[in-house]
């Protein structure tokens, strides 16, 4: 590893009170800190008493200011990375530096905290065991419309980040490709207009245009699940497993949560089959 540390910090999506001890003694201790937006992030510096150098890498700038930064880290300076909310890189700038800073074998430490689609997950009712987070889909409804048709036959809930000013034309796009699912949208998570709705994703539709629409959302969508259309067929898909060298419970249980079937009853009937 070569010259100083680059650090990741998450910072609060929302409430200040978000940030960890660890972040703020990290953002008080380092060198530079590295913004996306050094108008925003200096509320944040100056609520918590901090003062640093701060430079800006928005989108625009980020390849170009990517290398200064770059310099700073090789020449020994450690910085903080940081975007306007959450954690850099996840659907934000910063990739570029963290690949660059990669590449020239900088060491590189996370500093974890605040994520939008975590804290939104975590309270949608859906299934969280896994999960596919396909961050902002295309602003245009063909392009958007095909990016959904190659995700609808995925098993894991999905997760969107979407702007206020598409969230009905992409919720409905949504609807129309992978039909009326079971699904959660979360808006201003820790902010003081916080909002989850839940329901069919039609329901959601029809509430969200009642009400005012503002803030960044978070849509996430229950996952595909296949219809039996009887028993048999997924007894076959059991057996099928069977012969892959699945074990029995095992391969009752991928199938069971496919079909949305009883486990016991599938189990019971995989013995006779």
């Amino acid at each position: 590893m070569t010259g100083g540390i680059l650090y990741v910090v998450a910072t609060p999506i929302g409430n200040l009170e978000d940030i960890s001890a660890r972040a703020l003694r990290i953002l008080k201790e380092v060198d530079l800190i590295a913004a996306e937006d050094t108008r925003h992030s200096l509320k944040l510096m100056s609520h918590f008493g901090i003062s640093k150098p701060l430079v800006s890498y928005w989108s625009e700038k980020e390849k170009s200011k990517a290398e200064e930064i770059i310099a700073r880290l090789i020449s020994g300076s450690d910085v903080a990375l940081i975007s306007d909310a959450g954690t850099p890189g996840i659907s934000d700038p910063g990739s570029v530096l963290i690949r660059r800073a990669i590449e020239e074998n900088i060491r590189i430490i996370p500093i974890p905290g605040p994520s939008a689609l975590i804290a939104a997950l975590s309270v949608s009712g859906l299934d969280t065991d896994g999960f596919t987070f396909a961050g902002f889909l295309p602003p245009k409804s063909g392009q958007r419309r095909k990016r959904l048709s190659d995700l609808a036959h995925t098993a894991e809930t999905l997760i969107f980040y979407e702007a206020p000013h598409r969230i009905i034309e992409s919720l409905e796009d949504i609807r129309d490709c992978l039909g009326d699912r079971r699904a959660a949208v979360a808006k201003e998570i820790s902010k003081m207009y916080e909002d989850v709705q839940r329901g069919k994703l039609s329901e959601i539709i029809i509430s969200l245009q009642n009400s005012t629409i503002a803030g960044e959302y978070v849509v996430m969508v229950e996952g595909y699940q296949k219809q039996a259309s009887s028993i048999d067929e997924a007894l076959a898909e059991v057996q099928a497993l069977l012969k892959k060298g699945l074990g029995r419970k095992e391969a009752v249980k991928v199938v069971a949560e496919s079909y949305q079937i009883s486990k016991k009853e599938l189990y019971d009937k995989s013995l006779g089959s």
